[in-house]
Formats: C-alpha cells, sequence, structure tokens
C-alpha cells in the first residue's frame, strides 16, 4: 500500500505523486461500482458477514465475495475469520469518512430524475 501524506494542512501537501495517484485512481475505480458502493454502505452500519451482505443487497454470494475481494485489496475493508465465517468491517475511519463525504455530496446535488 502506498502511504500518502496525512493530516498536513492543505498548504504544506505537495502535488501527488505518480504512485499516489495511480492508487487513488485503483480506489476512484473501485467506488466507482454500484453495488460495491452499497456493500460498503452496509457496512458503515457495522461488520457482516458475506451472508448477511448477501441478504441485506439481494445480491448472490459469488458478486458480493468478489466485490468483497476487490475492497480488501484496496484496504477499503478487512475480514476476520470468525470460525468458517469472515466478518468484514471498514477499514478505519478514513473511509468512513470518505463514503459520508460521498453521500453528503451526492445528497446535495439538484435532483437528476427531471432530466
Amino acid at each position: 500500500m502506498i502511504l500518502m501524506k496525512q493530516n498536513l494542512p492543505a498548504a504544506s501537501r505537495s502535488a501527488l505523486g505518480e504512485e499516489d495517484a495511480q492508487y487513488l485512481a485503483e480506489v476512484m475505480r473501485a467506488l466507482a461500482s454500484p453495488l460495491r458502493l452499497r456493500i460498503l454502505s452496509c457496512l458503515l452500519e457495522g461488520p457482516a458477514t458475506v451472508s448477511e451482505l448477501c441478504e441485506r443487497l439481494g445480491s448472490a454470494q459469488a458478486a458480493v465475495s468478489n466485490h468483497l475481494r476487490l475492497l480488501r485489496h484496496l484496504n477499503l475493508v478487512v475480514g476476520v475469520r470468525h470460525g468458517r465465517n469472515v466478518c468484514y468491517r471498514l477499514f478505519d475511519e478514513h473511509v468512513n469518512d470518505l463514503l459520508n463525504q460521498a453521500i453528503g455530496h451526492a445528497s446535495h446535488l439538484p435532483d437528476r430524475s427531471s432530466e
């Protein structure tokens, strides 16, 4: 994982380097999937197993598992094994904040249903 400059005032941050930009582009592509966003929004409410996510989302186990694999790879979620089940949660508060900011931004956009 690429370590980015964090907790610095905006004026102290330099432009993104190539590696950081590549990593962020991967994260943004991951967030461009409606099902992955729905999985992450479920995890905002708390940890869940694949079975619980499938039930809440009405999605197939294979699809949810594949999306979780990518989200784990990008350090957006972590899974902890409990016997035969793996319980997933958001990686950290930064992911929580990112999702809440995106949801908040979308709620302020003009209504697109009239387009």
